[in-house]
């Protein structure tokens, strides 16, 4: 049987704090199954909510910006597929910017009772939002079957744009995970962000309208939108070139979502000694 010897001194676990978030990684495994249970826990339908949502929100998004507000797909997809592209990427990105934002507060009271890398509580809580994700891209599949849109060499690409989405939510839940300790207004601002975001981003229309009107003031800062580029490259994996992508807009992408992470990272380890005392 392993046995594992804890040495406690000043400093020891700053220096330490990569290899003991490696040893905890069982613990890591709990939390994320934890989460998983407890969100389909005494639900009728199960992880079939993954794919009743999406299917729902397509559905009205649809008829309300395709059928009455009469907006374009991008030539040559049907309008369904790419509302659909930009909801399953959007869906994922938002569900693990919001269970990471809220994962040290939902676990506080293992916070105040032992010492673990606090990272750990932030990446467990990334399972539920992944599951959800294959269930949605699951459903995507089935919609191209219907439309008998073929993919093709564009597809191999589709595991950079996840795990852009995965890594642009870690980014930005990290900071706010830290800054939800001390400040609970946060909770109340987090729900506002996602449904903000929802309509700022390219899900219900494509970016090609707004290339088209280069010239308007607010588009270099729609353009600064991080999930721009992310959203529109996940589409262009899966739809080939037929959908619109703008390789500039995914370089901002990239290099705004790793600043920020870096950012993000520093700041969550210079606060969480503090999570105890602000709990």
């Amino acid at each position: 049987m392993k046995t594992h010897e804890v040495i406690i001194q000043p400093g020891r676990s700053e220096r330490h704090y990569w290899r003991d978030l490696w040893r905890n990684r069982e613990l890591m495994y709990i939390l994320s199954m934890r989460d998983v249970s407890v969100r389909y826990k005494q639900t009728a339908l199960g992880t079939a909510w993954g794919l009743i949502r999406p299917l729902t929100t397509m559905m009205i998004m649809v008829f309300v910006f395709s059928k009455i507000a009469k907006l374009p797909a991008d030539p040559g997809i049907p309008y369904p597929l790419m509302v659909l592209g930009g909801i399953t990427v959007w869906t994922f990105f938002s569900t693990a910017f919001t269970q990471i934002s809220n994962s040290v507060t939902m676990n506080s009271n293992l916070v105040t009772k032992v010492y673990f890398p606090r990272l750990i509580m932030p990446i467990s809580s990334i399972a539920v939002s992944f599951i959800d994700f294959l269930v949605s891209l699951g459903l995507f599949i089935v919609l191209a079957i219907w439309y008998r849109f073929v993919p093709d060499w564009h597809l191999l690409l589709l595991p950079v744009f996840i795990i852009l989405a995965l890594l642009a939510s870690f980014a930005f839940g990290l900071f706010f995970a830290a800054v939800n300790v001390r400040f609970r207004d946060i909770g109340q601002l987090i729900p506002f962000i996602v449904q903000v975001g929802f309509y700022v981003c390219p899900i219900a229309y494509s970016s090609r309208l707004v290339a088209e009107k280069g010239d308007v003031w607010w588009a270099p800062f729609y353009w600064l939108n991080p999930m721009v580029g992310i959203i529109d490259g996940f589409r262009w994996s899966l739809l080939g070139e037929k959908a619109f992508f703008n390789p500039q807009s995914l370089l901002l992408s990239v290099s705004i979502v790793g600043v920020s992470l870096a950012l993000s990272l520093y700041f969550f380890r210079k606060r969480e000694n503090t999570f105890v005392d602000d709990i």
